[in-house]
């Protein structure tokens, strides 16, 4: 239920940015790349992903109590969570106040992406079936894609004409973008370092919550091991 809810607030502000771009007769192009290169798009796509590579796992062998899940699908999970709760507080925190203009988002879209999204993922984190605890360098592995994602974003934003008002350059965020600030690229460093500082933060809240409850999950089994001797 919470992949599909996601997947429909993506599907419905795609639909909304592009069905408008190709409408005016713009960039179409340009503005599929843009609208995928949010973060908050990434975030979501990959919740989606992860969320219903879950369900498909644990509806099939999942179930059983001695079965942690893989590790592959732990990190996928692990990765999606730390995105969705810096999404949520980078918007609500840097993002919420700054007016959109009219008719360019869909307000619930907006809200299940921002905030509804990072709560279902947030609760997944405490609630969700056989956590598999992950060793603490999976906190590197969360942050790769963020890592490059920074990079990109930066090498391509001067590089892009802004499909709605021509401008020489487009950034998806004001706080990277260089030419909103009087000390251009130093300010937008320190903003990466923040928000770098969260995502590391988000991933070692999300690795030590796996790693309690991976734990607790194993004494548990052997403890139904045991007692199925007696």
């Amino acid at each position: 239920m919470a992949a599909a809810l996601i997947a429909a607030a993506v599907i419905a502000q795609a639909s909304r940015t592009i069905g408008g771009m190709v409408a005016a007769g713009g960039d179409v192009f340009t503005t599929v790349v843009n609208f995928f290169s949010f973060f908050t798009i990434l975030s979501n796509v990959l919740s989606v992903v992860a969320l219903g590579w879950a369900a498909i796992w644990f509806w099939t062998r999942g179930r059983s109590r001695e079965i942690p899940e893989p590790r592959s699908l732990a990190v996928a999970l692990a990765c999606a969570t730390s995105y969705m709760i810096v999404t949520g507080i980078v918007y609500n925190v840097l993002l919420r106040g700054i007016p959109l203009p009219q008719g360019t988002t869909v307000p619930w879209s907006n809200e299940v992406l921002h905030v509804v999204g990072p709560i279902v993922l947030l609760a997944d984190l405490f609630l969700g079936p056989r956590r598999r605890p992950l060793p603490w360098r999976a906190i590197a592995e969360v942050l790769v894609l963020p890592v490059v994602w920074v990079v990109y974003t930066l090498v391509r934003g001067p590089l892009t004409t802004n499909p709605n008002t021509g401008e020489p350059y487009w950034y998806p965020y004001p706080f990277l973008n260089p030419n909103s600030f009087a000390q251009g690229y130093a300010t937008v460093a320190v903003y990466v370092v923040g928000i770098a500082i969260v995502i590391a933060l988000a991933a070692w809240l999300v690795v030590w919550v796996g790693r309690r409850r991976g734990m607790a999950a194993v004494g548990d089994a052997a403890e139904d091991r045991a007692a199925a001797l007696i």
